[in-house]
Formats: structure tokens, sequence, C-alpha cells
């Protein structure tokens, strides 16, 4: 059973082995609607994203370390992108593509750009000096999103990456480990989403960001954690497995 809490830094988790020397903790930000397990509190740091369309977002990153280990969760708030992309295509070239809008695309692609944020984050990330050795669409308490695997080549550590987009917020959950160690299940596996009230919540079909929210599970008279679903695909050596 996991606890869902409503206020940061709860659970402690004893954790024994070479890779895990020290005390995980069941972190939850019921302001970013999240909750996972780090390696101790982590790091909490104000920054900006920009979009795949230019619209200057803000974000926070969520970091810690386990030795040479690093773990990270970046969320960026794609809740008034639309409304700039508009405000940035009142002043494009006339008859610039981007300008005209369409009930589809948005007025500066601004639909365009919030349905398409998982993609543009797994591409940002495809990008980077490193091979990709996995790339899968996956889903955690059936919020959907994408899973990657990179080899950096130059000292064969591994990073493995989960994005998804919920609510109108992007979460790019990142761990990067040395050539040879366990893959960071423990880090990929914990993600789990907030309600309103901090409360844990998942849904009973698949959500996908943009669409009417599918029913929620009610979770009255039942422990928090019950009542998963393994997504079909997810093997041991593709890093935190859906549920």
């Amino acid at each position: 059973m996991r606890l869902m809490p409503a206020v940061a830094a709860t659970l402690m988790l004893a954790v024994s082995g070479p890779a895990f020397a020290q005390e995980w903790i069941e972190f939850a930000s019921r302001e970013d609607r999240y909750t996972a397990n780090f390696p101790g509190p982590p790091k909490i740091t104000e920054t900006t994203w920009t979009s795949e369309y230019g619209a200057t977002l803000p974000a926070r990153v969520y970091s810690a370390e386990a030795g040479r280990s690093r773990y990270s969760m970046t969320v960026v708030d794609y809740t008034r992108a639309k409304d700039i992309l508009a405000e940035k295509a009142k002043n494009c070239p006339a008859g610039a593509e981007t300008c005209k809008g369409s009930p589809t695309t948005g007025a500066g692609y601004g639909i365009v750009d919030v349905r398409g944020a998982i993609a543009f984050a797994s591409w940002k990330m495809m990008q980077r000096d490193a091979k990709v050795t996995h790339f899968m669409w996956n889903f955690i308490d059936l919020v959907e999103g994408h899973q990657l695997q990179l080899t950096n080549n130059a000292d064969k550590s591994r990073t493995f990456a989960s994005i998804y987009m919920h609510e109108n917020k992007l979460y790019v959950m990142e761990a990067t480990v040395p050539a040879g160690y366990p893959e960071p299940g423990l880090f990929q596996q914990s993600l789990g989403w907030l309600d309103e009230n901090g409360v844990g919540l998942r849904y009973q079909s698949v959500y996908s960001n943009g669409f009417p929210p599918p029913p929620r599970v009610n979770r009255a008279g039942r422990g928090q954690g019950q009542g998963r679903i393994d997504a079909p695909g997810a093997s041991a050596d593709q890093g935190g497995q859906a549920r």
C-alpha cells in the first residue's frame, strides 16, 4: 500500500544495498500535484521552459542525488501557453502562417503547442549527445505519456526518463545512473498524481490531456495504493514500469 500525503516529505523508506546507501522519502508536492520517491528532500529550483512554439512558461525542477546517481522532476505549467502564443501572434509579420490560426491549431499554434508538449519534450531529450536505446508509449495510474532510455556514449551512464501531461502540466522525470548500476525503479515506479485536495488519484480509463477526463477511481473505504493496472509491454529492462 502506498500512502498519498497531502504535504511534502512524509514516508521514510528504509532501503539497503550499495546503490541506495541512504534513506529515501516519499515526497509530495501539493502545488504541482504529484508524489514520488526521492533520496532525501529534493532541492526545488524555479525556472522557465520554452515551448515548441516559443511560449516562455514557468517551471520547477525538483532534484536530488544519491552518490553518483542523479534524480529530477521538472514540472512545466502550460496553463497560459495558448494565451501567451495568441498574444505573440498579434505581432507576427503579416501573412505568417502561425498568425492566421484556425480552430484546430489556435492562434500562434497555441492548441498544437499544448497538445504536442509530450512529443516536444521527448524530441528535446533525443537531441542530447547520447544514444536512445528505448522509446515507448506508457501510462502511470492511466495518465498517458512516453518513456525513454538513453546511454551516454562517453561514460556509459544511463538516463531513464518518463514524460507525462496532466491537467495542463508537463512532468519530465529523469534518473541518471552510472554504468553497471541497477535501473532506478524505486524512483520511476513511484510517480503518482494528487487531486485538488492533495489525495492520490487514478482514472478508470486512459487519461489524455486536452480531452474530457475519464471518471476517477472511487477510493472510499479502500487503500489508496490498491487497484493498480499494469500496462502491457513494460518489461524489467525498460526502467519504471507502467501501472
